[in-house]
């Protein structure tokens, strides 16, 4: 089997804090790094200089998607990977990539990589999506939408246990995607996902909740964004003191797959707030069964053990199952000893007589 060509093609500006990070990680693994540059006022063409020749510029037209297409428009491997420039690899994952160019089927069109897009504070990922990551070049793939661009999932697609690692970035809310957004005369149902998300992250929750709404009753879309609009209208209703009228959103998550562990810890959050302990040790156990899906969308892990343990030593102590509640606590503790709250509870237990820690 030949050994397949990967093309990185990459978009950016003003990145001389993290562009050389991202293109280390990834140039062993990689033939050919082109760079397209928006309009950078810092070193980042410096830096890019250091990896490749092949660095263009492109008039920012207030499209992501026409500077990402343009970029791939510049490659020539049989494969066309893109980053951001605050993405990287890790060694390992740099050398899984390495074997699977090796290995890889050419009728493969679309390989989906993991992405981990959020840490704890020891650097554990606890945030992790799937995105497609290489694209068969002879097949043209386009990107689409001026904001949050992405590609239309077509043909022979492989998951693999490589991984893009979101590199901790001090992020600064910027309004730039919400005016881009604002700007257009007619929005697809992923824009106007992501236009109430804009809104969401500006704090106009009334108007995002519009927003929402407006894309849930049209039907249309990933069925993974319905669910995340679906929680994050609720996230709006908490915000605007509303909490209860965020039930009906979280229930009609179930309507496109089976109960996720994060609407089971939103409803168990619910009835624990309320003082139903009952009904919020119900849902918490449902965050630890087995049919809480965790393989598509965005996969928080806390939601799956730390989060349902954690609180169900809260309602079983409020109901005075003060052994079963410790059961949970041990459970927590083995996946974060070091938890400021894990801690809390070991002095608490150690107060009631427990023997902390065995």
């Amino acid at each position: 089997m030949t050994m397949i060509t990967i093309s990185l093609a990459m978009i950016v500006k003003n990145e001389e804090q993290v562009l050389g990070r991202c293109l280390a990680s990834v140039a062993g693994a990689v033939d050919e790094i082109i760079i397209v540059d928006t309009g950078s006022e810092d070193g980042t063409k410096a830096i890019a200089q250091n990896f490749t020749e092949k660095i263009y510029d492109f008039e920012w037209v207030d499209d992501f998607s026409a500077a990402r297409n343009f970029s791939f428009s510049k490659a020539a491997g049989d494969y066309i990977m893109w980053l951001d420039a605050d993405d990287y690899l890790t060694e390992e994952d740099c050398q899984k990539l390495l074997e699977l160019k090796k290995r890889l089927d050419p009728d493969v069109d679309i390989v989906m990589m993991k992405y981990h897009i959020g840490f704890d504070k020891k650097g554990k990922v606890i945030h992790t999506n799937y995105r497609e990551r290489l694209l068969k070049r002879e097949r043209g793939y386009q990107w689409e939408e001026p904001v949050h661009e992405s590609i239309l999932l077509q043909g022979k697609l492989l998951k693999v246990d490589i991984a893009v690692t979101h590199g901790k970035k001090e992020r600064v809310l910027s309004d730039r995607n919400l005016k881009i957004l604002e700007q257009q005369e007619q929005l697809s149902p992923r824009g106007l996902f992501y236009y109430g998300r804009e809104l969401k992250d500006h704090g106009r929750y009334e108007e995002a909740l519009d927003k929402y709404n407006e894309f849930i009753e049209g039907g249309a879309g990933w069925p993974e964004d319905h669910i995340s609009a679906c929680f994050e209208a609720a996230y709006c209703l908490e915000k605007l003191e509303d909490k209860a009228s965020g039930v009906f959103y979280i229930l009609q998550t179930f309507l496109y797959d089976a109960p996720r562990a994060q609407a089971c810890c939103w409803l168990g959050s619910y009835f624990l707030e309320m003082g139903n302990y009952a009904l919020a040790i119900y849902w918490y156990d449902q965050a630890l069964g087995p049919n809480a899906h965790k393989e598509s969308g965005i996969v928080t892990e806390d939601y799956f053990a730390f989060i349902p343990h954690m609180q169900l030593c809260v309602a079983l102590s409020s109901l005075g199952q003060y052994e079963l509640a410790y059961t949970h606590h041990l459970k927590a503790q083995t996946l974060k000893p070091d938890d400021e709250s894990v801690l809390f509870n070991a002095n608490y237990f150690a107060a009631l007589g427990f023997e902390v820690g065995k």
